[in-house]
C-alpha cells in the first residue's frame, strides 16, 4: 500500500505502457507546480511528501498513490481529474459522457484504475468508476481534507477505513462521509472490486 515505481500490470487491470503513463503524470505535476511558482521543496512542505518522492514522480520514475495525488491536488489547487489522461478526440456533448469517451487514470502498481464519469464542464462534483485489483488501495496512510465523498459498490468487496475503523462493503452497499474524517480504502480479496465514487470538494467549509 505504498507509492512505488514499476511497469508490470497489476492483476485485474489491463496490460499498459505504465512508463508512458508515469511520464505523462509527472509532466502534469511539474507544469502545475511551475505555474504556481513553487519549488519542489515548497510543494513537499505543503503536501508532507518527501522531496525525493516528488522529484522521482516528476521524472516519471515513481507512480503516486491516490492519496498522494489528492495531496498534490489540494496543494496545487486543482481537482484530481486534472491528472487523468486526455479524452479521446471528437465532439463531446455538454452534459453526457459515453463509455468510450471516459478519461482514465492508471495507477497500475497501486492496483487502481480510475475512470472519470463526469463531463469536462466546471461543476461542484466529481464522479468516477474505480476498479481495484486484488490488494489495490488508495495508499499507505489516511488522508483528510474539506468536502464530502460518497459511493456505491458495483462488484466485489471494498474495505473502507473511516477514522481508523474498518468497514467491509459488498456489492450493493453504499456510503457517504465528510472528507474531513481520516479515510483510506483497499481491496482485501483476490477478486477485482468496482465502485462508483463521488467527490464534492467544496461541500461545506467545516464538515
Amino acid at each position: 500500500m505504498t507509492d512505488q515505481a514499476g511497469t508490470t500490470a497489476a492483476p485485474g487491470l489491463p496490460a499498459l505502457d505504465d512508463s508512458a503513463s508515469d511520464r505523462r503524470l509527472g509532466e502534469c505535476v511539474r507544469l502545475l507546480r511551475q505555474r504556481m511558482g513553487l519549488s519542489i521543496q515548497e510543494l513537499g512542505r505543503r503536501t508532507g511528501l518527501s522531496i525525493g518522492m516528488i522529484s522521482q514522480m516528476e521524472r516519471g520514475l515513481a507512480t503516486p498513490s491516490l492519496r498522494t495525488l489528492r495531496l498534490l491536488g489540494l496543494a496545487l489547487q486543482v481537482p484530481i481529474s486534472v491528472f487523468f489522461e486526455e479524452r479521446p478526440e471528437g465532439p463531446l456533448p455538454r452534459y453526457i459522457i459515453r463509455r468510450a469517451q471516459r478519461r482514465l487514470l492508471r495507477l497500475t502498481p497501486s492496483g487502481v484504475l480510475k475512470e472519470s464519469l463526469a463531463p469536462d464542464a466546471p461543476g461542484q462534483m466529481e464522479m468516477f468508476e474505480l476498479t481495484l485489483s486484488p490488494g489495490g488501495s488508495s495508499g499507505a496512510d489516511f488522508v483528510r481534507h474539506q468536502g464530502e465523498k460518497a459511493g456505491y459498490v458495483l462488484a466485489g468487496t471494498l474495505r473502507l477505513w473511516l477514522d481508523h475503523e474498518a468497514h467491509l462493503l459488498e456489492e450493493g452497499d453504499s456510503f457517504r462521509f465528510p472528507s474531513t474524517v481520516p479515510h483510506m480504502f483497499d481491496n482485501p480479496t483476490d477478486a477485482p472490486t468496482r465502485i462508483v465514487w463521488i467527490t464534492a470538494p467544496n461541500a461545506g467549509a467545516e464538515q
